[in-house]
């Protein structure tokens, strides 16, 4: 028998130890706003327990549409420590995946900022969860909130800062949605012990320290962005928010506040190469950087490192919680893999009739490891259809990627067995758009790719098969698609062809299509 129960076994935990006993830390900067440990913890105790003034119950489910902020960052901590479930929205959707996403998880509050508590407000009528969802917004600045909104500074002032909320492992932490508008949504569901393995294993691996002052550059709502927070948060660092990303800016920060860590995508590190007089700037707090979300082109890999003297770390990774690392130590020698598996974790290569495949062959990726999700929300079919079970009996994840393993072990991706097109860092669903289009009079059919876009690595192209004794006009119908679009997933280009290849089960070889149109650029 047990009879004590250590303390810091969850993350909510780690920010009231670092509240105690690293009070005068800096947690949190954006711009001018900061906040030390002592004041996230005391802020972030005061949001849990205003949500149970609200109502709120273990397990409930809390929305998040917001644009990043201090404010967000506390009332993200603040729904994990009430015991609730956060569930941050991509604000770049369409508000009918924003609408659909709130139903999915039966969210019973919304957390909002600035522009989208309007957005919020207009699918009130078209939307009963929506409608039922308590309301706390972030007014923009010198504005307010509107009628039946409780406004966040307000709301939050006359809580209590006393935190007495025991958070168990197996409870659920956060629902991440992988999909887009007209799919049914898919939620990633993470426990608070999965998201302690998160935070612990990639703090290791990513190698952060207690006085790292980390910049995170990427929509909050991200789980790019979620790495950088859980590990900072676990080792007891300083998160710098950035309300957006900017290449100039970006640099300005890590010489001011002397960054030591954060996340990118490779355009990123692409732009910040780009920034001018580089070497005037002190960068020297400058240690150890991560770079994932899609390929990293190998002359980006070997240069950042030299111009910003640093080491850079690749990942690939799911949000479903399978992950490899490519270390700096093996750039040079292992340049053009992802890498090998995170610690406690393990990776197979199997073929089409699910048999684990010889070194060196080309395979479905999948893996087992302690951060994996507990599962898609309320989507046991989605659960199952991503589930490969050894001869143990175990449940390892398909990750729908392609790739081998070399001699060495490390890992080599071949293609996206999803066909998910990563556009500045966010994930674009082909299916999606491609539901929209066929609903066009003109479109018989429809296959949309990635095609090469220099402003955001990859953009959609759509390739469209018109309707007989039709004609289509391709500005016309890139302005009718986005139109029921969000922001980004709009697409960027149509090219018309008379039939889409298919292989002997009527499958769209978009493979060939990509090779098809690889010199198309936007």
């Amino acid at each position: 028998m047990n009879w004590f129960r250590s303390p810091g076994t969850s993350l909510p935990e780690m920010v009231a130890l670092h509240g105690k006993w690293r009070a005068a830390r800096s947690a949190l900067v954006e711009g001018e706003k900061r906040l030390t440990w002592g004041e996230f913890e005391r802020d972030s105790a005061k949001a849990a327990n205003g949500l149970k003034a609200l109502g709120m119950q273990t397990g409930d489910r809390v929305a998040l549409l917001m644009d990043n902020s201090l404010e967000m960052v506390v009332a993200l901590f603040g729904v994990i420590r009430c015991g609730c479930v956060a569930v941050p929205l991509n604000t770049s959707i369409a508000d009918t995946a924003v609408a659909a996403m709130i139903a999915d998880a039966k969210a019973r509050a919304v957390f909002a900022s600035g522009r989208h508590c309007a957005r919020i407000d207009g699918l009130r009528s078209t939307s009963e969860a929506v409608a039922r969802a308590q309301r706390i917004g972030v007014p923009a600045a010198g504005g307010s909130v509107g009628e039946g909104w409780s406004d966040y500074h307000f709301w939050l002032a006359p809580q209590s800062a006393q935190w007495r909320t025991f958070i168990g492992p197996d409870q659920d932490c956060n629902i991440i949605y992988s999909s887009g508008t007209t799919s049914t949504p898919k939620g990633i569901v993470h426990s608070h012990g999965c998201r302690m393995h998160w935070a612990v294993d990639l703090a290791l691996m990513l190698r952060y320290r207690s006085d790292c002052v980390t910049l995170c550059s990427l929509g909050l709502f991200s789980n790019i962005t979620w790495v950088a927070m859980l590990c900072t948060v676990l080792v007891g660092g300083t998160i710098i928010v950035m309300p957006s990303f900017n290449a100039e800016s970006a640099v300005e920060l890590m010489e001011r506040e002397r960054v030591t860590h954060g996340t990118f995508v490779p355009l990123q590190l692409e732009r910040l190469l780009k920034v001018a007089d580089l070497e005037r700037r002190d960068l020297s707090s400058l240690d150890t950087l991560m770079c994932c979300g899609s390929p990293l082109p190998l002359p980006t890999k070997r240069t950042f490192p030299r111009v910003f003297r640093c080491q850079l770390i690749e990942l690939y990774g799911l949000t479903e919680g399978l992950c490899t690392v490519l270390s700096p130590e093996d750039f040079e020698s292992k340049s053009e893999s992802v890498g090998k598996p995170f610690l406690g974790s393990d990776i197979r290569i199997i073929g089409d009739d699910d048999r684990e495949l010889a070194q060196g062959e080309i395979g479905e990726i999948v893996g087992l490891s302690p951060m994996l999700m507990s599962g898609y929300y309320s989507n046991d079919a989605a659960s199952l259809n991503a589930t490969w079970t050894d001869e143990m009996g175990r449940r390892w994840l398909r990750t729908g990627d392609l790739g081998r393993l070399d001699a060495d072990g490390f890992l080599y991706i071949v293609d996206r067995k999803k066909d998910m097109i990563l556009s500045g860092g966010q994930n674009i669903y082909p299916a999606d758009i491609e539901a929209v289009m066929r609903l066009h009079p003109q479109v018989l059919d429809v296959a949309v790719i990635g095609a090469h876009s220099a402003q955001w690595g990859e953009t959609p192209l759509a390739v469209v098969v018109p309707r007989p004794g039709t004609e289509i006009v391709h500005d016309q119908l890139v302005k009718w698609t986005n139109a029921q679009l969000g922001k980004q997933q709009r697409i960027r280009g149509v090219v018309s062809r008379a039939s889409l290849p298919r292989n002997a089960n009527g499958k769209i070889l978009k493979r060939e299509l990509r090779r098809e149109y690889a010199d198309l650029a936007y």
